[in-house]
């Protein structure tokens, strides 16, 4: 399988269409509420498509029409326990059979060979999300427009080869495909978001190893204008009082800096040993300027049972000590091995107990990673009897991708990605003996700042007064008095502000 580095799907070569001899089944699935008419336009250009029709099938997932939808040439599914865009996408790529789920939305007109354009990227490689080239039409047979922030994202990007960490921020359920397995590797779709559900499962997506490909030759037509065109603030306001939750690659939504959120930026893991020497290095990686951190402590809990024993003399008391410590911490989760993955949290760092990261460590080794996209970055932290003390940071994307391939995983993300070595040192790690301790310095910092910008507001207000009663006795002394002096006040007031 061909490999592709980042999001540069320039070394695939996709057959014309027309050219070749397709092997894989498509479920195309629509979402469809209220929208018979728009249906009965859409529908019939799938049967005209130049993608077999035994490699074809056809679902529509009724949201809950009434009278029900009627489609010839589909199989209509009902969607059932809950309602929306997210829940319609789910229920109709569970209802489907293919190796590749094709989304599109119910008012799309499409080319004749769109699908066998999306398609042929799919034979390729297994973990290409293709997405369609939509234009914007008022009514069938016009030409259309892109959407304005498409078109800057695509002309800035070179078409998304260059689109960094978040190319999945252009997927659009109006016409996209995947396919069906890692579709299902990544969770599928969240059935509770009725709106902003593609963004978060491109996401997902992308977390799961996808590479994202804007396939100009997909051509499609939407009828009217989409949601976000007609009324972008309000659909901000509505999607991004939850994404932020969700999607922790949107760091404008995570601007308070003491509040949980369901997906962690970073996933830490800890291999339980000592009280101490493991509480020493759990609690530096909560109390660390990256708040929106977890921690999976790694041990095995299950062996806490609650027969009686002896309190102090228990041979399992390390162990029982850290779960009376962490029981009641919701970013602390007590796990019986470590995670295969972080995801759907982007980061994973694993870091051996008894070393501390230092306030702004984790976050300068996420930096040090994104300056160059890096899929690795480990921490020399000392050198022991048994080789080399490490910390890792793990990007969840590189390590998801390299799982699709044949290979050693670091090997495979080192070519896909990159990576380096750094010094633990260098990056503020040390051990518990010689931290510093822990004693809230994050918010002892803050307030005084707060403070601080309270004085300088206060002094500049004085600043102004004083400037503005010396211009009243210069005008007022005008003739009377050399001006000297005065100017040399002003100058000095001017410049203690």
């Amino acid at each position: 399988m061909t490999q592709v580095r980042h999001n540069d799907y320039g070394v695939l070569n996709p057959p014309e269409t027309g050219t070749w001899e397709p092997t894989l089944r498509v479920s195309v699935v629509i979402p469809a509420y209220d929208c018979q008419q728009a249906l009965e336009r859409t529908v019939p250009a799938l049967a005209r498509q130049t993608y077999p029709t035994e490699l074809t099938e056809i679902i529509v997932a009724d949201d809950g029409s009434e009278p029900a939808l009627e489609v010839p040439g589909a199989r209509v599914v009902r969607v059932s326990g809950g309602w929306g865009r997210g829940a319609a996408r789910q229920a109709g790529q569970l209802a489907a059979t293919g190796d590749v789920i094709h989304w599109l939305d119910s008012d799309m007109i499409l080319a004749d060979d769109h699908i066998e354009a999306h398609m042929r990227w799919h034979h390729l490689i297994g973990y290409a999300v293709v997405i369609g080239d939509t234009r914007f039409v008022d009514a069938p047979g016009e030409e259309g427009v892109q959407a304005e922030y498409t078109t800057k994202i695509l002309e800035s990007t070179r078409r998304l080869k260059d689109a960094g960490a978040n190319p999945y921020l252009l997927h659009t359920g109006a016409s996209a495909s995947v396919r069906a397995e890692l579709l299902r590797a990544a969770g599928g779709v969240n059935a509770s978001l009725n709106m902003a559900e593609d963004t978060e499962l491109g996401y997902r997506l992308a977390q799961a190893g996808a590479v994202f490909i804007p396939d100009a030759d997909a051509r499609a037509w939407h009828v009217g204008p989409s949601t976000v065109m007609s009324r972008e603030k309000e659909v901000h306001r509505h999607n991004w009082s939850y994404l932020g939750d969700l999607i922790p690659d949107l760091r404008w939504l995570r601007s308070h800096p003491r509040r949980r959120w369901l997906v962690p930026y970073v996933r830490v893991v800890v291999a339980a040993t000592t009280y101490e020497q493991t509480r020493a290095t759990v609690d530096s990686a909560l109390a660390g300027t990256l708040t929106d951190t977890a921690v999976s402590l790694v041990g095995p809990w299950d062996e806490l049972t609650g027969e009686r024993r002896s309190n102090l003399d228990d041979p399992l008391l390390e162990l029982r000590l850290l779960h009376n410590l962490y029981a009641h911490e919701p970013r602390v989760e007590f796990a019986r091995s470590a995670p295969a993955s972080a995801a759907p949290a982007p980061f994973l760092v694993t870091l051996p107990a008894g070393w501390v990261p230092g306030a702004g460590t984790l976050a300068r080794l996420v930096r040090h990673a994104d300056r160059d996209l890096l899929g690795l970055v480990s921490v020399a932290l000392a050198e022991g009897p048994d080789g080399v003390v490490t910390a890792r940071l793990e990007r969840t994307a590189a390590f998801s991708r390299a799982a699709l391939l044949p290979g050693e995983a670091d090997d495979l993300v080192d070519e896909l990605f990159g990576s380096e070595w750094v010094s633990g040192a260098e990056y503020g790690f040390a051990t518990a003996a010689e931290a510093e301790p822990l004693t809230g310095e994050p918010a002892k910092w803050r307030a005084l700042a707060g403070e601080r910008l309270g004085e300088i507001k206060e002094l500049t207000a004085r600043v102004d007064r004083l400037t503005a009663e010396v211009e009243r006795l210069t005008e007022a002394q005008d003739d009377h008095e050399p001006r000297g002096p005065l100017n040399s006040i002003m100058r000095h007031l001017r410049s203690a502000g």
